[in-house]
């Protein structure tokens, strides 16, 4: 397709100037004079035989021709700059967004994230976090990391790990639960997975009791609640490892119970890029050396 022999420096003023709606103000965001911005607008005019603003004593507004021009021509420029935004000391960066569920980025994810950012310079990896609810598409993420079966609509699930659930609770509180069945007279914190201290009851041969223990939409507050000697949280014990070897929670029983498991997910619709794919390998092979270890 041809394109047309428009200067970029004109079309990146009159979208400043539309923006902004002041020759004035876009003048001192492209730190040029007024005058200079007039030129420009002109010369664009000129080159695409429309008038751009309609100009009065109040100020401008955009013409039809303008209005049209003007959202594509914004986007077109953003992603100018976000392709420039990765040249960084001489070199292409490439920018991943990964979702990931909170627990997994603490307990695993950040502190090992340094291992792939020296093994893979060119990739930089911007991690948010939510608690398990995510819509990659619609969040402009390229891959996300999910707790639960691998079954979502839409999207390619590579299973990365598997950690039981198991109570963790405060190391006092610990020391007065010798059975299972001493669970039944304490706070039981819980989850959006409904059913979890049933199936752990159940994995120990136990009715689970009524259970109107609060509900947090957080594995790391029902640790840090439990870990104050508030209750007792069912937990990924995996992702808590530092801080039962901290000793600031403790496992007071064996028995655990496989939730689920912890997954990377991508949009079926939308190839994998090779960032993507590095970033997953590097997990799965992390996450298998440790296995070994």
């Amino acid at each position: 397709m041809d394109r047309p022999d428009i200067p970029l420096n004109a079309l990146r003023t009159f979208e400043t100037a539309a923006r902004q709606g002041s020759f004035t103000s876009a003048a001192i965001e492209l730190r040029v004079t007024q005058a200079a911005v007039s030129h420009q607008i002109l010369r664009l005019e000129e080159l695409l035989g429309v008038r751009l603003f309609h100009r009065s004593r109040t100020g401008l507004s955009l013409t039809s021709e303008a209005e049209a021009l003007l959202p594509d021509l914004t986007a077109s420029l953003d992603r100018i700059g976000g392709l420039l935004d990765r040249l960084q000391d001489g070199r292409y960066v490439e920018v991943l967004n990964i979702g990931v569920v909170t627990t997994f980025a603490a307990g695993w994810l950040l502190p090992l994230l340094s291992d792939f950012e020296e093994k893979h310079p060119s990739i930089k990896v911007k991690i948010f976090t939510n608690n398990n609810r995510v819509d990659i598409a619609r969040e402009g993420l390229d891959a996300a990391i999910k707790f639960g079966s691998g079954h979502w609509p839409g999207l390619e699930a590579t299973q990365l790990m598997t950690t039981p659930f198991a109570p963790l609770c405060a190391p006092d509180l610990a020391l007065g639960l010798e059975r299972p069945v001493d669970l039944m007279g304490q706070v039981l914190f819980r989850s959006y997975m409904a059913e979890e201290w049933s199936r752990w009851f159940k994995s120990c041969g136990l009715t689970a009791p009524e259970n109107d223990g609060p509900v947090l939409d957080s594995s790391i507050a029902m640790a840090n609640l439990a870990a104050s000697g508030l209750g007792v949280a069912l937990l990924p014990v995996r992702m808590f490892a530092a801080q039962v070897a901290a000793d600031l929670l403790r496992r007071p029983f064996d028995q655990e119970v496989v939730l689920g498991s912890y997954w990377y997910t991508c949009l079926n619709s939308k190839e994998e890029t090779t960032a993507s794919r590095l970033f997953r390998t590097w997990m799965q092979d992390s996450i298998s050396d440790q296995d070994r270890g």
